[in-house]
């Protein structure tokens, strides 16, 4: 007779960058079941915002989060652009899309970085970190911060396009071209690391449409889904953008950590050649509609009515819709519903059938958005309990790892990391 126990991972938890709870239950180590909790916190965010006027919440709307920060603000700034009626210039549009892609290719780097850690693959971790910084020496170089660009305003950018940056850009281009071919083959040609995330946290394609799965979360699942295809805006419509999915490198898509994976790798590679089009084609003429912002201002507090922004962030379909009440100064309401949201839905799928060791690897996998803490507590069938920590939990993701390697024998034993 088997007996089921169930442990919770978070509300603080290494896999988990806010806190969270995934209530797991186990059959021995394997998933047969879990629940998951959000909500154990709550910034208030979008209330401070109904204290400050619009040109305030741009500042506020790109701490919501520190990775897909310009993602936020430039949704925020389009939400209210689609309320007050208001024209970007070309240019502005071309540089916001180069932003975009910039912040895309560093989220997609520190996220593969991230997953290798916690399998165990730290060669590998640390070479994505190494990638990833040549990406962040290009959006301090545009705006000055590594993180929180303050590039976004309302009409276009605060930043034109200069030749010393374009400069810099191709070089990065050369460079990732030169570079994160050896990062893609180490991870995914390494049969450890293939079946480490091969059939591990399925999410299935059936299953993506019924629990509302985005980004790369549900191209991962053979959905060909991107709002810069399907719902193109600033200059993403001047490009062919195309949804990376599996089926299309691999020929089948299997709905695992290992398509999430090669998904998000793949869309790096996508993600230079948008930024090689913009150098490109990158039209003369103002970035910004008016920098006057006392003037921008004056026009926004006439402004009365809803207003919708959607993108395509790194981790998939990011909305706010703000409201202004025409003669009040300040932000009337503001909701957003960020990509994590969506795809933590999917979570009690994804568990089914793994493995405990398994758990932060799956978490992991649809790039959550929340802080990086966490605190386990194990219940045993005679009612004692332990807190486990994030080494041990780290260990056990790294020990299956080594188990596995041993299985394959010792040709393959280069893959894994040291175990330590």
């Amino acid at each position: 007779m088997s007996t089921t126990y169930t442990i919770p991972v978070g509300p603080v938890h290494v896999g988990l960058k806010e806190p969270v709870t995934a209530w797991l239950e186990l059959e021995g180590e394997r998933i047969v079941g879990a629940r998951v909790r959000p909500g154990a916190i709550h910034r208030g965010i979008e209330f401070m915002a109904r204290e400050r006027n619009p040109i305030q919440v741009i500042y506020l709307s790109e701490r919501i989060c520190g990775i897909c920060s310009f993602s936020h603000v430039l949704c925020f700034i389009r939400a209210i652009e689609d309320l007050a009626k208001m024209e970007v210039p070309i240019r502005g549009q071309y540089i916001r899309s180069l932003v975009l892609e910039l912040e895309r290719i560093h989220s997609h780097i520190l996220w593969a970085g991230v997953a290798c850690y916690t399998i165990g693959f730290d060669s590998a971790f640390h070479l994505g970190m190494q990638l990833r910084e040549r990406v962040m020496d290009m959006l301090e170089l545009l705006s000055g911060n590594r993180v929180n660009y303050g590039v976004a305003t309302f009409g276009g950018v605060r930043w034109d396009l200069t030749s010393e940056l374009d400069k810099a850009l191709r070089e990065m281009l050369r460079y990732y071209r030169r570079e994160f071919d050896p990062f893609r083959e180490i991870v995914m040609e390494d049969p450890v690391a293939q079946a480490r995330m091969r059939n591990v946290g399925v999410l299935t394609r059936d299953n993506a449409v019924r629990y509302s799965a985005v980004g790369p979360t549900a191209r991962a699942s053979g959905l060909r889904v991107d709002l810069r295809k399907s719902s193109p805006y600033e200059a993403y419509a001047d490009f062919d953008v195309e949804p990376v999915v599996p089926q299309d490198y691999f020929g089948s898509a299997h709905g695992d950590v290992l398509d999430r994976f090669a998904v998000r790798v793949m869309e790096v590679y996508q993600s230079l050649e948008i930024i090689e089009n913009i150098l490109d084609g990158l039209p003369e003429g103002p970035f910004v509609a008016e920098s006057n912002l006392n003037k921008v201002l004056a026009s926004l507090k006439k402004a009365d009515g809803v207003g919708w922004g959607i993108i395509e962030a790194p981790r998939g379909d990011d909305t706010h819709i703000v409201s202004l009440k025409g003669g009040e100064d300040n932000v009337f309401w503001w909701k957003v519903r960020a990509p994590t949201y969506a795809n933590a839905v999917s979570w009690p799928i994804m568990f089914q059938g793994n493995e405990l060791a398994d758990a932060p690897l799956i978490i992991n996998s649809i790039d959550p958005c929340i802080s990086c803490m966490e605190r386990m507590l194990v219940v045993n069938e005679r009612g004692a309990s332990e807190v486990v920590e994030k080494a041990d939990l780290v260990k056990r993701s790294r020990q299956k790892t080594f188990e596995l390697r041993s299985r394959l024998g010792s040709k393959y034993a280069g893959g894994g990391g040291t175990g330590k």
